[in-house]
Order: C-alpha cells, then structure tokens, then sequence
C-alpha cells in the first residue's frame, strides 16, 4: 500500500496489472490514492465471486502477479483518456484484457478505421425523429461474428409503458445510423445482477424485440446519418428517445 507522503504525489494514474507469468497486462485502470491495490483487495476477501479477474488474480497472487504505474500527476481528464487509449490499443494488439468496460469516450473518440472516421464527420445530421422510434447505441453489442440485428434487439432496460409506443429501431454504432428495424413485438428478458454488483444474485427485466428490416422509406430517412451531435459525454443510458 501507499504512505500517505506518496499518495499526495501521485495524483491521478494510469496502472497495470500484469501476469508474470507471462509478462503482460491483464488489466488496465485508473485512479488516485491505493485504487491499483483494491482489485487484490477485493478478489481475495471475496472468494465466492468468479470473473475472469478475480479468477486470475487470485490464481497468481501473491508471486505471479506484479504491478505497473504508466503514468501518474495526471488529471481526472487526463488519466480517463490514457487508460481508454491503453485498452483500445492492447486489445488491438491481442491482448485478452479482463476489463469488463472500454475505457471512457471509446465509443466517440475511440480507435477508428480511416473510413469510419470519414463517415462520422462528413455524415448529414439527424435532426429529428419520429415518436415511433427510438435509437440504440450498439457500441458494446457489436462485433466480428454478431450481424447487427442480434446487436440491437437484446436486451434493454426500457420503460415497458414506451414499448408499445416504439414501432421502429435505430442501430446507432459510433455515432453513425447504421440499421433500422421494424418490432413486431417486445419480450421480456429475466437478467441476474453480477456477482461484484451490490444486488449480485437478484433478478431484473430487461426487454428485446422481433423484427425485419424497417421499410425503405424508413431506412432512407434515418440510416448513414449521424448523432453525434446529439450524444452527451459520458452519457450511461445506450437509449435515445428523442431527439432535441
């Protein structure tokens, strides 16, 4: 752990924890005070919670597992785009990284194709949006192997007294309308909150549609233009129901 004399001299940071094993990271965060120290912290008094950190921490705890501080006196701001840029750059690289979340702004800011730059910025703006709709960011559904139906049909909290209100879906990915979807109906989803969640165990509803490709007046009107404009930074809720 940290005295207090070195605390006060770090400031924000950017750390790794790293598999001796192998030599490499296998997380990436960020934080002031003894934050590097209280994934060990957690793992170890808590050994009835299994992620694949936890897992590994306490497999190479206490001889396997090292340590590394990238950068520290930094800003909040500063450390937030550090670590993002470490983990977008270490998982491009191959790195099997146990961070549940992309670093803050991957989603706007992160690492990008030269077309998908391209298209974020010189895309037309949407500048409204019909009630019958309602966008979703597909940022962290949406990946090689997954079609972008199956990114955005499952499985959302959404208000179950709007469901019946929302006739089409928007796929937004990266700030950009890439699909729209005709729901034929909305389904209940039973989800279990995770083992580190304060509710682990406890269940919750989520809701997913059936759909088709929305019809061609639709998808003319919506796909390949960008919200961007209208997306609020650090922003939680993958849901937009309107557009102001």
């Amino acid at each position: 752990m940290f005295d207090q004399n070195t605390i006060n001299n770090l400031g924000y940071y950017v750390y790794m924890l790293i598999d001796k094993t192998t030599n490499k990271p296998f997380y990436v965060g960020k934080g002031k005070g003894n934050r590097i120290f209280d994934h060990v912290d957690f793992a170890m008094k808590n050994p009835h919670v299994s992620t694949e950190k936890c897992d590994l921490i306490r497999k190479l705890y206490p001889n396997k597992l090292d340590y590394r501080i990238v950068r520290h006196k930094l800003t909040e701001s500063e450390a937030f785009m550090l670590e993002a840029s470490l983990i977008d750059v270490l998982k491009f690289c191959g790195l099997n990284l146990t961070n549940q979340m992309n670093g803050h702004h991957t989603d706007m800011f992160g690492m990008m194709k030269i077309d998908e730059i391209k298209n974020l910025y010189s895309a037309q703006q949407l500048t409204s949006m019909s009630n019958d709709c309602v966008i979703i960011n597909i940022n962290k559904t949406y990946h090689s192997g997954v079609s972008i139906y199956d990114a955005t049909r499952s499985c959302w909290r959404i208000d179950k007294n709007k469901l019946c209100k929302i006739k089409y879906v928007l796929a937004e990915y990266r700030g950009l309308i890439v699909e729209a979807f005709e729901v034929n109906k909305w389904l209940p989803v039973t989800c279990v909150y995770g083992p580190e969640c304060k509710n682990a165990g406890k269940t919750y509803t989520r809701y997913e549609f059936d759909g088709v490709p929305a019809p061609s007046s639709i998808r003319n009107s919506y796909v390949g233009k960008s919200v961007a404009h209208i997306k609020v930074q650090g922003r939680a809720n993958p849901i937009i129901y309107k557009i102001y």
